[in-house]
């Protein structure tokens, strides 16, 4: 759970003002980001779509000191306009993105991704998934003339199969190529692009996965660490890769995930 955790606190992003897309409830993963870097000093704008998740996700913002909440539909350029031109105005510039934002139809994220996957899917997974992410880093780095750092959220899926992952698995994929390509385009403007693959951990995204639960589990058990991925850690590597003591640090993705990335063969016990 995000709440269950202290957040150290400091002053590594003071001064430091950006953006966390994709809050959904206290257990999102933009969540226990946003109150890693909040304890350290930043001062942050979110965006939500629609009027059910911004009166879900007010409360929230209101319990570490914020107010800026602006709607945005990342299929809609209109919306995307109006919304960073709100950021734009209320602080000039940035230093900092958060993008926490997938969606995949719930019937595709179960059984076989080529019996199951249509058309208008995987145009719709890898258009609020992955595109989302490469117009979110434009519009982003238009207002960061300092320089700052863009980060986005993957799973091993996008590198191994993983049951009943699917579609999100592709798009999982080219997100994380994407975040190469934009590290590469926005590095000579001081921005640096990385990615967090954080293991299985209970949220919203992990519920709309046929088995989804039986992930954390697996997780658990065949990582090197015999833990649950914990927030704190996927918050502070966050911390890490959004604060000065990143720098240098550009291009990657950073598996978070209690070593279960690493496992070929787990440990079956002796006979």
């Amino acid at each position: 759970m995000a709440d269950d955790w202290n957040m150290p606190e400091g002053n590594l992003m003071k001064g430091k003002r950006g953006i966390v897309m994709g809050v959904a409830n206290q257990n999102s993963i933009a969540w226990g980001i946003s109150k890693q870097l909040a304890a350290q000093g930043a001062e942050i704008a979110f965006t939500y779509q629609g009027e059910s998740l911004e009166r879900r996700v007010r409360p929230l913002v209101e319990s570490i000191g914020m107010d800026t909440m602006i709607p945005a539909d990342v299929t809609d350029d209109a919306s995307m306009d109006a919304a960073f031109a709100q950021v734009k105005e209320k602080w000039g510039k940035i230093d900092f993105l958060v993008h926490s934002i997938a969606f995949a139809g719930k019937d595709e994220l179960q059984g076989s991704m080529v019996a199951n996957t249509t058309r208008e899917g995987f145009r719709r997974a890898m258009d609020i998934s992955v595109y989302s992410f490469i117009d979110c880093a434009r519009r982003a780095s238009e207002i960061m003339p300092d320089g700052g750092s863009i980060i986005c959220m993957t799973y091993l899926g996008a590198e191994r199969v993983v049951p009943s992952y699917n579609v999100m698995g592709v798009a999982k994929a080219a997100l994380e190529a994407s975040t190469r390509y934009a590290a590469r385009d926005l590095g000579p403007q001081g921005i640096r692009v990385n990615a967090i693959s954080a293991g299985a951990m209970r949220t919203l995204s992990l519920a709309g996965i046929m088995g989804g639960k039986s992930l954390m589990g697996t997780g658990r058990d065949m990582s090197l660490l015999k833990e649950d991925t914990r927030m704190e850690g996927v918050a502070g590597a966050a911390l890490y890769l959004l604060s000065d003591i990143g720098h240098s640090v550009a291009g990657e993705v950073l598996h978070v995930d209690a070593g279960f990335h690493v496992v070929g063969v787990p440990e079956m016990g002796e006979d």
